[in-house]
């Protein structure tokens, strides 16, 4: 699906990038993969539509723009996605802050590196 200029793959996504993985009002982000550069709205999505090589984005590479706000469009840089308490710095809609659970699968940390 194509969102605010980008396009989104995953299992019916809609136009704010949720999925049938992730539906609640406040899923409403879609991450660029650092493995096939392509956005998707989760983990699942990417298993299911995806490269099959899921990696994570390098700490050193923070500050490329990979998240995308489903409601404004705005690309965040990573490290603006790990450190914006959970809303989007353009529009101030509220990102699901339980995907904080999910940021091992998508971008290196400490523990992982």
């Amino acid at each position: 699906m194509n969102i605010h200029g980008q396009t989104v793959i995953g299992d019916n996504v809609d136009f704010e990038t949720r999925c049938s993985h992730y539906h609640s009002e406040i899923d409403r982000i879609a991450i660029k993969f650092y493995c096939c550069n392509q956005y998707f709205p989760c983990y699942e999505c990417h298993t299911q539509y995806g490269c099959g090589l899921a990696k994570q984005w390098p700490i050193k590479q923070f500050d490329v723009n990979a998240i995308l706000c489903g409601s404004c469009g705005y690309e965040l840089t990573i490290h603006e996605y790990l450190t914006c308490q959970s809303s989007c710095p353009s529009c101030a809609n509220n990102f699901n802050p339980g995907c904080s659970l999910h940021t091992h699968l998508y971008f290196q940390t400490e523990q992982s590196s």
